[in-house]
């Protein structure tokens, strides 16, 4: 669990469950068996976001109110990977 500075901390023990949406051999976003983006949840609820670690080039022109703590990082997925996985993320 979190601290009460940080209510929510990540579980890094927590493992895959089920891949959300399509894979991206599927989508047509990658030729290898072995490559992102995609998107899981995992054993405790959380989900896992796989793509392209992009904090350096967004650390400068974040929106206001938006901040990136050390330990985090802005990952980007292709829009066809989040609408993919639409279905299968729960409303609650």
């Amino acid at each position: 669990m979190g601290t009460p500075e940080r209510p929510w901390e990540a579980d890094f023990a927590a493992g895959f469950t089920r891949r959300l949406g399509k894979s991206p051999q599927e989508l047509g976003l990658t030729s290898a068996t072995e490559s992102c983006p995609d998107m899981w949840e995992l054993n405790n609820g959380d989900f896992a976001c796989i793509g392209r670690e992009a904090t350096d080039a967004y650390a400068g022109r974040l929106p206001a109110g938006v901040s990136v703590a050390p330990d985090e990082r802005v990952i980007i997925i292709p829009r066809s990977t989040l609408l993919s996985a639409k279905r299968d993320i729960p409303d609650a």
